[in-house]
């Protein structure tokens, strides 16, 4: 049909979501290597616009503060000159431990987000 399949905007989503962990110089690795995980709990894509095959995107990635327990990220995925805006969505993700349990957000990242509040 030449538009992108619908379930790319979630790994677009996890793009983003990565890449703004990159770009805070905490790569999503470097998480897990402290025995801390993110599993999604719950996602949401609103498809405004179709992205073309082989088009290329903007993928814009926030922090939404106002959640206290685990982290919600808001996604707007848009046209590569920035201007049609193609998605909106976000992901919820509970924080576990090496072992699935549920914990509280850990300090280092309550700390580097907080560091890095208006970038995120």
């Amino acid at each position: 049909m030449g538009v992108a399949y619908h379930a790319n905007y979630f790994r677009w989503f996890e793009i983003g979501r990565s890449e703004m962990f990159r770009s805070l110089g905490l790569p999503y690795k470097a998480i897990e290597a402290k025995g801390i995980f993110l599993p999604v709990s719950e996602a949401h894509c609103k498809y405004v616009a179709s992205a073309k095959y082989d088009d290329m995107i903007i993928i814009e990635t926030s922090l939404d503060t106002t959640v206290r327990a685990g982290f919600k990220f808001n996604y707007r995925v848009f046209g590569e000159d920035g201007g049609k805006r193609l998605a909106e969505g976000y992901t919820r993700h509970a924080c576990t431990d090496i072992n699935g349990r549920v914990i509280r957000p850990p300090q280092f990242l309550r700390d580097i987000f907080q560091k890095n509040i208006d970038t995120c």
